[in-house]
């Protein structure tokens, strides 16, 4: 009988131990009883009983950290012009991120006055500067001026040479960047021989290349390091 009632106590205060609250543990930082041992031991009255539970380490998962891409702001490309005569310039091309293209001019060789100046669709010099095609015009509208809302976006307007045959200019335009789809890049500036009418002069190709003549001069436009 006596027996019997020890074996009951001691079912009785397993129990307790079992139903009460188990001490807090950090779920970031577990507090093991043993730096060696995984498991948090809970000991009981009775010596030589110990009850383990299996406390796992919370895992704390975190993305991996993205390479990080640096990429230039600023972008510049470079047109040198040549041609059948004397004519010979340099042009070069500068874009800051989205913004407008600033585009500088030197040609030299020229007769005093103003010529037109375009940015014509085709790379392609192979027959010269005739086979550069004709103004670089993607929305497909008729020749105009720089400011006009209706132009070539290679409509450049005139430069203008002076008593030294020299012309040197400088145009910031928003419609001939470096990057995109209607970037200019492998397309090619073409120095006229006469001026460009911008599209007001009356003739019957005022409204497709300015009535600006012969190509004097031309160039491919070609990326350069920044």
């Amino acid at each position: 009988m006596q027996a019997a009632l020890a074996v009951m106590a001691a079912h009785t205060v397993l129990a307790a131990i079992a139903a009460a609250p188990v001490p807090h543990q950090s779920l970031f930082f577990p507090n093991f009883s043993s730096p060696s041992s995984p498991s948090a031991q809970f000991h009981s009255s009775f010596h030589g009983v110990a009850l383990k539970a299996n406390v796992r380490p919370f895992l704390s998962l975190s993305a991996a950290p993205k390479p990080l891409t640096v990429v230039a702001a600023t972008k510049k490309a470079v047109a040198v012009l040549k041609g059948t005569s004397t004519v010979e310039g340099v042009v070069t091309l500068t874009q800051d991120a989205d913004g407008p293209t600033t585009v500088n001019v030197r040609v030299t060789g020229l007769t005093p006055g103003k010529h037109g100046f375009h940015l014509h669709e085709f790379g392609d010099t192979t027959n010269g500067c005739i086979s550069t095609g004709p103004h670089f015009n993607p929305n497909g509208l008729t020749h105009g001026s720089p400011e006009d809302e209706v132009r070539h976006a290679g409509d450049l307007g005139n430069i203008v040479a002076n008593a030294e045959g020299v012309a040197e200019a400088t145009i910031v335009d928003s419609q001939i960047p470096l990057t995109g789809p209607n970037s200019v890049v492998g397309r090619a500036f073409v120095v006229h021989e006469l001026e460009d009418d911008l599209g007001k002069g009356g003739h019957e190709l005022s409204l497709s290349t300015g009535n600006a003549g012969g190509r004097l001069a031309c160039g491919v436009v070609g990326l350069t390091p920044p």
